[in-house]
């Protein structure tokens, strides 16, 4: 992470100050496939409804890293967004630099303490006070499936087991038909990844071997069942899988090219966009033997130091609509997720969106609601992107032997 010096702070705060016009909020996300521009178009028509200028910052690329580079260059030339899509410890990270607004007034207006988990309200706050808005609740340990493809290959339901998930990879296989539609770029391996890791080897090893980062969990047989078993589902891919995106991915598997794919409930977004009515034309399950378990990502905004008073009116009535009735059914709704904000009312959700509700109330109480790190949710970035880089080596490079992998994986995890 940079640091940001005096000089730099004090020339972005005076040119925040001349340029941030009466009411104008610029919004920085990395939202542009079919679901998510529908739902970010939502937050917009409120913020218009409410008298206020609203400036699109759009950056392409799912994982969010083209939009990581260019806050960066936004920060340090002085001239940031009065709001940016942040999540998990990166949001500690820009807080420690100075540079992002206190959001208090807001949040105890609007009673955000009683209205979050505390699990994701912890993630918002810096030394106990609010500096991001969270948008929603992503589950990431989900399967989605096709199933005129599993019909057509024989496949009888949704496999609760590995055992049960390479019997059907087969059977779609031998029916001529991709078994897992899967895009080769380094956070998706890793959505994939932690998922395996959550199966094979439960809450407690994930938490120990992912989180915590232990060398022992890092190393042990354990881990080398989950590498030898990610490994395999590679040999369910097609050829032509590097470099592809997520959405595209999932059309393989809406357009009945593909069986399965390994994908956060975003993808079910694009199914929705599509006209697409879960039950029906798409399945969706916990990745196999994480029924019990739920890996989350929670999308948020963090907002920047604004020196204008009308600046911050609007900056902080975008806070309140973020996390507002209205958007957070709306949003997710469009998005595939469900809303962060506790006791919303379920009734226009589908099913998958009313089992993601109750397994992540469940798993809060039993200890298996754990945050993804795949998604920036749990360890430094500095540390998730040296593990990312080893499992996509290993994923992508079959001479790359599950001892060797287990050796870079643990030396990856030191890196500060």
């Amino acid at each position: 992470m940079f640091k940001v010096s005096s000089l730099t702070a004090a020339v972005f705060l005076a040119t925040a100050a001349l340029t941030a016009q009466a009411g104008e909020v610029e919004v920085l996300h990395y939202w542009t496939s079919g679901g998510e521009a529908k739902s970010i178009a939502e937050l917009k028509k409120i913020m218009q409804s409410k008298g206020h200028v609203w400036k699109d910052f759009a950056v392409a690329g799912g994982g969010g890293d083209n939009a990581a580079t260019v806050l960066k260059s936004r920060v340090v030339s002085g001239n940031p967004p009065a709001a940016a899509q942040i999540k998990g410890p990166a949001i500690q990270e820009w807080a420690a630099e100075g540079v992002l607004a206190n959001l208090d007034t807001v949040a105890k207006a609007e009673k955000w303490d009683s209205l979050l988990p505390k699990v994701v309200a912890d993630v918002m706050k810096y030394k106990g006070n609010y500096v991001a808005a969270p948008v929603n609740v992503h589950r990431v340990n989900w399967v989605w499936a096709n199933p005129e493809v599993l019909k057509k290959a024989g496949v009888a339901g949704m496999p609760k087991t590995y055992d049960e998930f390479f019997a059907a990879a087969d059977k779609i296989k031998a029916a001529g038909l991709i078994a897992v539609a899967h895009g080769g770029q380094n956070w998706q391996d890793f959505t994939t990844f932690e998922s395996v890791v959550l199966g094979v080897g439960g809450a407690k090893f994930y938490n120990d071997a992912l989180i915590k980062l232990d060398p022992k969990s890092l190393n042990s047989d354990t881990m080398k069942k989950s590498l030898e078993t990610f490994r395999k589902i590679k040999g369910y891919t097609d050829a032509a899988s590097a470099g592809r995106d997520w959405n595209l991915t999932t059309a393989m598997v809406m357009q009945g090219k593909a069986g399965f794919q390994f994908m956060g409930d975003w993808a079910k977004g694009e199914f929705l966009a599509a006209g697409k009515v879960p039950g029906k034309d798409f399945l969706c399950a916990a990745a196999p033997g994480t029924a019990n378990a739920y890996t989350f990502n929670v999308d948020s905004f963090a907002m920047f130091k604004l020196k204008a008073a009308d600046a911050q009116k609007a900056q902080g009535d975008l806070a309140a609509s973020i996390m507002g009735t209205e958007f957070q059914e709306v949003f997710n709704l469009n998005k595939g997720s469900i809303p962060v904000r506790l006791n919303m009312k379920m009734d226009k959700f589908d099913d998958c969106a009313k089992t993601s509700t109750k397994d992540f109330v469940d798993t809060a109480k039993t200890g298996g609601l754990l945050p993804s790190v795949a998604h920036g949710m749990a360890i430094s970035p500095a540390a998730e992107g040296a593990i990312k880089d080893v499992v996509s080596q290993f994923w992508n490079d079959d001479k790359i032997t599950v001892a060797d992998a287990m050796k870079k994986i643990t030396s990856a995890a030191a890196t500060k």
